[in-house]
């Protein structure tokens, strides 16, 4: 490694103007990052990673912050040293894109959605290289091709909204690397992603940083992505440096308290091996924490059969339909009392869509969904609200799913209300009571959702779920958009919740270690079908399908001994769920290799 970093930030302070006064969201932070080496830093929301990162780009002004004090001190392609805190807005604009890169956490929101791929990624190439259009457009489709899109040459052509989540991210990684930067800023680049676009994109960016000698300094909270890309890390905690040292020393030794809470809040594939049941997770500085095993019983709540669910595609002139998007495709599962089935699969595998379908919320077109004994699917619309009572949902984003302009508690008492449970003070009493289950204060009763974090407002998603006593809850996604320590508090919760009111949970993820945690039954899906479900142990020690095994193998651990290389990853790419109005499908047929343990033995296109 060269002697002379790439970037020095010295004792950066940086401060936002509020009404109240001035508030501190970086306070004296110092670390270095060297050619070709990848810095990680580390925290939760709000402990100002990502402020960090933005001062170095000098972007943090324009989201009304300003640099209060320190140094950014940034070795330049010409050899000489630039103070960035003293930089003119002007010279900036140079500097930005064409010496330090930046990869930014939405793709949707940084790519422009009226401009096609390719004059997006031709711009920084014609003003920072002086290429012509033709030279431009032929170093963008090399671009896209080293970042592994499908098909180039068509997808220059496209705009943003007609390509995934995972090609969108790609092309936001290619239009960092264009100018071939001596820094780029990764500001939580796989935070939305698969596991297995994920673990290629983190492949992926590991192989340009080796071929090109780049800097990266990598902001995230997901510590098993840190073990996988850092060589050095810098864990921040409220604005300040708590601790800084290579990836081994971290995760081997950690010497402040707060890194090793991190650590120990981090779900590890294979914690469970062994274990018949699943059960809370240790948190530390938790005490008289109630650890059991979650057994359940052997009676079925919902039984679902053959579920189809298509949505159609409309087009033409008369916005006729012209094809099917085949969501579920003739999914079969039970879900008993007391414990949780989880459903795994990448976006677009139709996880969510059967959850919808069970409840009703988006309308199935075959099937037999029995809950209690009763097919749901006959219901009619007063019947349904009925059966609501006892099936719940708690939805991906809490903030949509929240009315931003009530207060709290009445959100929580609405369902209450609605079903005539309860009146008066009683219905403040209740409410109370659901704030003290999910373990927040009952001063946050008359806040509004913007005044709380994103984990507070998914407790609330849970009180509000609880509220009227369900006997099962459909939670989809309900804890992938939280940090780590949080989404560990809020997972023992939905266990403790299980163990003590007899809930059942059909729990839809694609977050592999914290199914393994949660789950007494595990179906995979891949495509709109099933393509293996048994008991969890056996489906996570066995994986039988070769879909399966690759998002297996694709799950990132935290430790930095077992990293993966592109090598090891070898996907498919997922193909269209669309089909022509006159297909018929072949239906599922599964093969029962374990007690109770099924794989696919029909063509499921992987």
């Amino acid at each position: 490694m060269l002697d002379q970093p790439i970037v020095q930030v010295k004792g950066l302070r940086v401060e936002f103007q509020t009404k109240d006064g001035p508030v501190v969201g970086v306070e004296d932070v110092s670390f270095d990052v060297h050619p070709g080496e990848t810095v990680c830093i580390v925290g939760e929301s709000g402990s100002g990673k990502s402020v960090s990162s933005l001062s170095v780009m000098r972007l943090v002004e324009f989201g009304g912050g300003g640099i209060a004090g320190g140094e950014l001190l940034f070795d330049q392609r010409d050899g000489g040293t630039l103070d960035l805190t003293r930089s003119s807005q002007d010279l900036m604009r140079q500097i930005r894109g064409n010496e330090i890169g930046m990869i930014f956490q939405e793709p949707m929101t940084a790519l422009n959605p009226v401009f096609t791929v390719e004059r997006q990624l031709t711009e920084g190439l014609r003003v920072h290289k002086g290429l012509s259009q033709t030279q431009a457009s032929a170093r963008a489709l090399e671009l896209l091709q080293q970042v592994r899109i499908p098909e180039p040459q068509r997808r220059m052509k496209q705009y943003p909204h007609e390509l995934s989540g995972g090609m969108r991210q790609r092309v936001v990684i290619a239009m960092a690397m264009a100018c071939e930067p001596r820094l780029l800023i990764a500001d939580e680049p796989t935070t939305a992603l698969d596991v297995t676009i994920q673990a290629e994109i983190l492949a992926l960016m590991d192989r340009l940083k080796r071929e090109t000698g780049t800097a990266v300094m990598f902001i995230t909270h997901d510590m098993a992505v840190v073990a996988q890309m850092a060589d050095r890390v810098v864990v921040m905690y409220r604005g300040n440096k708590v601790e800084e040292g290579t990836v081994q020393e971290i995760f081997e030794n950690p010497q402040h308290d707060y890194t090793k809470a991190l650590l120990a809040a981090v779900p590890k594939l294979g914690d469970m091996r062994g274990k018949a049941y699943p059960e809370p997770m240790k948190l530390m500085g938790v005490k008289d924490q109630k650890i059991a095993p979650i057994k359940g019983s052997d009676d079925v709540i919902l039984n679902v059969e053959n579920l189809v669910t298509r949505f159609p595609v409309k087009g033409g002139l008369f916005r006729r339909t012209v094809a099917k998007v085949h969501a579920v495709e003739d999914v079969s599962f039970k879900v008993f009392k007391g414990q949780t089935l989880s459903l795994v699969g990448e976006s677009g595998c139709g996880k969510s869509s059967a959850g919808r379908s069970i409840l009703r919320l988006v309308e199935p077109q075959s099937g037999k969904v029995e809950f209690e004994g009763r097919n749901v699917l006959n219901f009619s619309a007063s019947q349904m609200h009925e059966a609501r009572q006892d099936m719940q949902m708690i939805f991906q984003d809490p903030f949509a799913s929240l009315n931003p302009q009530m207060r709290l508690m009445d959100q929580v008492a609405e369902p209450l209300r609605n079903y005539k449970l309860a009146s008066g003070s009683e219905v403040h009493d209740r409410v109370a009571h659901l704030f003290d289950r999910v373990q927040l204060p009952r001063s946050f009763m008359r806040r509004f959702p913007h005044e709380m974090s994103g984990g507070q407002r998914q407790r609330i998603a849970i009180a509000r779920a609880l509220a009227l006593n369900p006997k099962l809850i459909v939670a989809d996604e309900a804890v992938s958009a939280l940090d780590v320590s949080v989404q560990a508090q809020v997972l023992n919760l939905m266990m403790e919740l299980q163990a003590d009111l007899d809930l059942s949970f059909l729990f839809i993820s694609h977050d592999m270690a914290v199914v393994e945690r949660v789950s007494h039954q595990v179906g995979v899906m891949y495509l709109g079908r099933l393509v293996e479900i048994g008991p969890r142990d056996r489906v996570f020690t066995n994986p039988l399908h070769a879909y399966t095994q690759a998002l297996m193998e694709a799950v990132p651990i935290a430790d930095p001994r077992q990293r993966k290389s592109e090598r090891d990853l070898n996907f498919k790419p997922i193909p269209s769920p669309i089909h022509d109005i006159g297909y018929k499908p072949e239906p599922s047929q599964y093969l029962e290799l374990e007690p109770g343990h099924f794989v696919l033995t029909t063509d499921s296109g992987y």
